[in-house]
């Protein structure tokens, strides 16, 4: 017996506890019939969750939180779980994503409709890696093939100091030494055991739905033994398969909207080489720029409202955090708090609240200053946040505070990339970093590595 659906706040605590139970009883299918009702009724609190009690909101970690990861490991606790059961923890992953975006936010802002990854890009697969308290699991999702998974027997917190260990192993002083040895071990439990049906389907974008610190960890720098991820696939990030209808970006004309700061502001130091980003942003691609003074909220709020475009650049200070007050990107005159973003951003026009995004699309949002903050291992939600307010198809964005005089070479290529419009963001992405890499100045990964795509890869 449960208490009634007017308390949905206590019952799914009671169906979680009673899921425990069952499953310390060895009943491991009871259990996970009261763990979806719990999932069920978690999921029905979405779109009001500003009526919820808020100490339920604010304790999602230790009330929500593991019920999904619970959930997941009990559905993929045999060594060949059914298709069934394969689908239902990747569904259950999304979902998870999901939610942590709605506590992020404090609101239901990411409402979308999953599309299979066939109708996305038949060339791409989706890789789910998923941490549990006693092992990393992997659900591989490739185009017209039937789901599969993999496990590493590791705990949470070895799992979590090896990804620490791995972020910080990508400092610009670090030594190879160091550092590949860690990416080869991540790339050992990610990646390796994928390889053969990756090549025999032809596949040739990775798209990660990462999980927990793994999202302050670039992907593109993983090593398998010969050389990085990135010279062997395009990469791209998202926060689950939901994504606006795909329309590839050539089939749009490029126009440029800039907001820079290359002068100390805020107390945040200057970046000198944005004024030559921002120049040969505007000699490839028609460009309305908005430089220092020029670059103020009101400014920036009348060029989007005014102006036609497709690619919001801007490059700037930022900061992405699991908390929603710490993320924002900084202006000449203050900062843009990421919920401010699509009030910002949808320029007097018509806003979905259900989806949290504009119903006019900007291609492209890329921030080319921002860093993950310092010591979050949650970090990475700060970035999603901004790309689902953002309304951008896809967001392209930074790790870490790059460096100016590389990040201006990398954003010259990457827009030369998109200019001759017969590749996909992620592969221009790709071209573009692959220009560090192989140039001698910057072959270290702390310069190319950094840059993420997030959203509609194509």
């Amino acid at each position: 017996m449960v208490p009634h659906l007017e308390n949905p706040e206590i019952t799914y605590q009671l169906l979680w506890q009673l899921g425990r139970i069952r499953a310390a009883k060895g009943d491991r299918e009871g259990a996970i019939g009261q763990y979806n009702q719990a999932v069920n009724i978690i999921a029905s609190l979405r779109g009001d969750l500003v009526a919820v009690n808020p100490d339920v909101q604010f304790s999602f970690r230790s009330s929500v939180e593991p019920i999904y990861r619970e959930l997941v490991s009990l559905l993929l606790k045999e060594k060949s779980p059914s298709q069934e059961k394969l689908k239902q923890a990747r569904e259950t992953i999304d979902a998870l994503q999901l939610a942590e975006l709605d506590n992020f936010f404090r609101d239901a802002c990411a409402d979308a409709e999953a599309k299979p990854i066939d109708e996305i890009d038949p060339q791409a697969a989706v890789i789910y890696p998923i941490i549990l308290s006693d092992r990393l699991e992997v659900v591989l999702s490739i185009p017209g093939q039937s789901l599969r998974h993999y496990s590493t027997p590791k705990s949470q917190a070895e799992l979590e100091t090896i990804f620490n260990r791995a972020r910080s192993s990508l400092r610009r002083t670090a030594f190879e030494q160091e550092r590949l040895p860690l990416a080869q071990e991540i790339y050992d439990w990610l990646i390796r055991p994928a390889e053969a049906d990756l090549t025999a389907n032809g596949i040739k974008t990775l798209v990660f739905v990462l999980d927990g610190s793994l999202g302050n960890l670039p992907m593109a720098a993983l090593h398998d033994g010969r050389e990085y991820l990135i010279q062997k696939y395009s990469i791209s990030l998202t926060p689950g398969l939901q994504l606006l209808d795909p329309r590839p970006i050539n089939q749009v004309q490029l126009k440029v909207i800039t907001g820079a700061l290359s002068e100390a502001r805020q107390g945040f130091p200057a970046l000198p080489g944005v004024a030559n980003e921002v120049a040969d942003i505007a000699a490839r691609i028609p460009t309305q720029k908005l430089l220092n003074q020029e670059f103020v909220t009101d400014n920036l709020q009348k060029q989007i409202e005014k102006q036609s475009f497709s690619i919001l650049h801007l490059a700037t200070h930022g900061q992405f955090s699991s908390n929603a007050a710490d993320t924002f990107i900084l202006t000449w005159d203050g900062r843009v708090n990421v919920k401010e973003f699509d009030r910002l951003l949808r320029g007097g026009q018509q806003t979905s609240r259900n989806a949290g995004r504009r119903r006019a699309s900007i291609e492209l949002l890329v921030l080319s200053a921002c860093e993950t903050a310092a010591g979050d291992s949650r970090a990475a939600l700060g970035l999603a946040g901004i790309a689902i307010r953002s309304g951008a198809r896809i967001t392209l964005a930074t790790l870490w505070q790059v460096n100016d005089e590389s990040t201006a070479v990398f954003m010259s290529e990457f827009y030369r990339q998109l200019s001759q419009g017969q590749i996909t963001k992620a592969e221009a992405l790709r071209q573009a970093q692959l220009s560090l890499l192989q140039n001698p100045k910057y072959q270290n990964p702390y310069f190319w590595a950094p840059f993420v795509l997030v959203g509609n890869w194509e």
